[in-house]
């Protein structure tokens, strides 16, 4: 089916809309806009409603909002009938969103926690029914026992509710501790071999101990009603699941190692005292260890899940190749255990396993019967794993599950070098792909009847995110949204309805509500519902940026946000923005996360300023191959995309190459630094926010992903942070850093500037903000930053 004309209409009037206001904000430098005021964001943009559920029966969409400014976020209802928006009472179930309950097979009950308690709730009867009402706290509730009973965990423990007769049975009893150790288990070899022999020889002590052997582990036989005590063994549970069955319990253990914990000292405080904030650890921790078990608990028994015939679990990384002579050991490589995750009829469960260095995740039949695992599916990147649907840094969940018919499961892998949907025959082990191109796909689930898929996806543009249905078996998708930018969807339960929060570049945030085409069979027209942003953001004419491309040195196309002054303004410098986070969007076509940074690149515009903001290698919503660019080496291709934006300006745009600066903040404060270190030649002044300085210094889950750790590949270590290259300073440098930043510390800040005083530089400044932590709360703070960076930039890039 087409899209729909009226929506193709509504995006192309939004963009002739922007592109008129665009070009009337560049006449003559009109803008009225301050740094004081944008700097106030949420406040000064408007609050944007977020966090979007359906009422179960599809007639409202619940979300949270602020539309007076004045209050928190708080939660909304729009009822679909009357087309109106009224603030919900929070004491009642509706703000339990639906993407919490735990479903029946066929759909007649819903299973959820609330505020620590459990409840069932009859969809048909509306008849809600409280399982607990206590003063701990249980969670994660489900059905089991064939439906009969609804599991929950309180604490460590799991425990059952039956439906029928409203009793409460403890499944399981995890104590903290060991098993009790008798003077048999300290026998040295000497005294070992005598007891041996002295079994052998006499009949009666044989019977005796085989007697007080069975005793001991029949203390807890299947007769009895109470169920075995486990002791954790001096680990930590980390999650419980009983089987549908009600046979087996599956439960995961894990060991923190000890790490050295980092102290942030913290300078203005209530007290008058300096405080101390306790906070993470570096990089190059030693590993947290993960065990897998299985209690059977008619049989009384435990057993531990065996994943050594995974295959390449005792593989060695790649990059030991440059460390001919090292003394690398990785014990015990696994880092994380995942499920089970049971097919629609019980019989068969996967689990999902990572190597702790990230380089493999395994997808594996688990036997319950015995512990052992079926290997099915391997992922291996000799970088490290992540993309839409895979990885945990993500912003998408991981996607995983089984087919309808219960002889296979799908995922999401980067085996052809982007983010697709695969299934897997459980017996074949055929592996088929469901879609496929340069393009990712983002957080598929199906219909209710198990036909379709749906799903997110950016095909036609890196920059564009437009939502889909396609069939189980895979083949051509059918393009359900259509407005430019980035359509997220929530489906109501009975599909008949799409909840959008819709954004464009310079349109923030709204709710959409539209039919489902892929039902009603013809177009339909999305309607806006909210209506957010302020009077004082209204008045401004945001520019649309113009999304562009451009050669990088090694040829691949870069995609980057442009932002062009008029002529009659022009002063031929250029700004050159770095978005944050690594692994992060920033080149396309909705409303950014670093909406402050977009407000105040139209203020530099309007003073004369053209700005390039540059989804740089490493970057999200371009393959495999993209993000792993800076694979031990931050600062290498991602600084080298800079330079050659920067040349682009200059070849394309008039820009003066004695006038390039660049800026921004944690990663994007990082490759400033970089630039300023490195590429001297490039760029005349830069500003660096709360700035990774050395890496060595960082927090472990996300670094040892990219550069392994500093122990074991020194190399990646040292041609990936600034310090080392801090003696290629020649512009002009101002570092701004929040005192009390408890993710990148303001000790990084502080050792990079003694190496600056050592080496002798005189060029380069620093403003502290003593109350801030890494992401700034304060408007006056902000404020003060970014009147500090624009002063900055007029005096060392526009006056000669």
């Amino acid at each position: 089916m087409k899209n729909g004309f009226s929506n193709k209409l509504t995006s192309l009037f939004i963009l002739f809309f922007a592109i008129v206001n665009t070009l009337f904000s560049q006449e003559g430098n009109i803008s009225k806009l301050q740094i004081k005021d944008i700097m106030k964001g949420d406040d000064f943009v408007g609050h944007l409603p977020n966090t979007l559920s359906w009422s179960q029966n599809s007639t409202s969409i619940y979300f949270y909002w602020g539309p007076s400014n004045y209050e928190e976020d708080s939660l909304y209802c729009y009822d679909l009938e009357s087309k109106r928006i009224n603030k919900v009472k929070t004491d009642t179930l509706n703000d339990v969103s639906t993407s919490a309950w735990v479903f029946s097979k066929d759909k007649s009950r819903a299973t959820f926690e609330k505020n620590g308690d459990i409840f069932l709730l009859e969809l048909e009867r509306s008849k809600l029914y409280q399982i607990t009402k206590t003063n701990s706290r249980e969670t994660n509730p489900y059905f089991t026992y064939d439906e009969s009973k609804i599991a929950f965990n309180d604490g460590d423990n799991i425990f059952c509710w039956e439906i029928s007769t409203g009793e409460i049975e403890q499944m399981t009893d995890f104590y903290e501790g060991t098993p009790i150790t008798r003077k048999e288990d300290f026998l040295v070899d000497k005294e070992k071999w005598l007891q041996d022999d002295q079994l052998k020889i006499f009949s009666v002590l044989n019977k005796r101990e085989e007697k007080r052997k069975r005793n001991s582990e029949n203390r807890f036989d299947e007769k009895t009603d109470k169920p075995l005590p486990i002791p954790l063994n001096g680990m930590e549970m980390l999650k419980s699941q009983i089987s549908p069955d009600g046979k087996y319990v599956s439960y995961v253990l894990y060991k923190n190692q000890s790490s050295k914990k980092t102290m942030v000292p913290d300078y203005v405080t209530k007290s008058g005292y300096t405080e101390m904030i306790n906070a993470r650890s570096k990089v190059g921790e030693k590993p947290e260890e993960y065990k897998m078990y299985i209690y059977n608990i008619a049989r009384k028994k435990t057993y531990e899940t065996d994943f050594s015939k995974l295959d390449g679990i005792n593989d060695l990384p790649a990059y030991l190749n440059d460390y001919p002579n090292n003394n690398y050991e990785n014990l015990n490589r696994i880092g994380s255990i995942d499920g089970p995750f049971w097919n629609n009829e019980g019989e068969h469960a996967f689990i999902e396993i990572r190597a702790n260095d990230n380089k493999d995740r395994w997808i594996a039949l688990l036997n319950f019967e015995n512990g052992e695992v079926e290997m099915l599916e391997r992922q291996h990147d000799d970088a490290w794993i992540e993309g839409p649907g895979i990885g945990y840094y993500s912003d998408y969940n991981v996607s995983r599950g089984w087919m309808p018919d219960d002889k296979g499961i799908w995922f999401q892998s980067e085996e052809t070098g982007y983010s697709h949907l695969y299934v897997l025959d459980i017996k074949s082990k055929k592996k088929k792909a469901l879609t496929s191109g340069k393009f990712e796909v983002y957080n598929p689930f199906m219909s209710r009847d198990q036909q379709f898929w749906y799903f997110s996806s950016n095909e036609n543009h890196p920059g564009v995110v437009q939502f889909y249905r396609m069939p189980i078996e895979g083949g051509k998708a059918q393009q359900l949204t259509s407005l430019l930018g980035n359509n997220e969807v929530y489906l109501s339960p009975d599909e008949s309805k799409l909840a959008i929060r819709y954004s464009f570049s310079n349109k923030p945030w709204e709710i959409y509500v539209m039919d489902n085409p892929a039902v009603t069979g013809k177009e339909e027209k999305s309607i806006q519902i909210t209506h957010s942003t302020t009077t004082q953001f209204n008045a401004y004419p945001w520019r649309v940026p113009e999304i562009v491309t451009f050669k990088a040195e090694d040829g691949k196309n870069v995609y980057a946000r442009l932002y062009k002054p008029a002529e009659n303004v022009k002063n031929k410098a250029a700004v050159l923005f770095v978005h944050g986070a690594g692994y992060l969007q920033n080149a396309h076509q909705w409303w950014s996360s670093y909406f402050r940074e977009y407000m105040f690149h139209n203020f530099l515009v309007d003073n004369g300023f053209t700005v390039l903001d540059i989804d740089y290698r490493g970057s999200a919503g371009y393959g495999r191959d993209w993000r792993t660019g800076i694979y031990r080496h931050m600062g290498g291709k991602d600084l080298s995309d800079e330079v050659y934006g920067a040349k682009y300006l200059v070849k394309n745009l008039g820009i003066d190459k004695d006038r390039i600066g660049i800026y921004g903040g944690s990663y994007g404060g990082f490759i400033t630094l970089m630039a300023m270190f490195k590429a001297p030649d490039t760029f005349k002044a830069g500003a660096a926010i709360r700035s990774v300085t050395d890496w060595a210094h960082y927090n472990n889950g996300y670094t040892s992903n990219i550069l392994n750790t500093p122990i074991n590949d020194s190399i990646a270590y040292r041609q990936s942070s600034p310090i080392y290259y801090a003696e290629g300073l020649k512009g002009h440098l101002l570092m701004l850093h929040g005192v009390i930043d408890d993710n990148v510390h303001f000790q990084d800040v502080v050792r990079l500037s003694q190496r600056l005083i050592e080496l002798g530089k005189e060029n380069w400044d620093l403003a502290i903000y003593p109350l801030e932590q890494h992401a700034f709360v304060e408007p006056s703070s902000w404020t003060d930053e970014y009147t500090r960076i624009f002063k900055f930039f007029k005096n060392n890039l526009t006056e000669k």
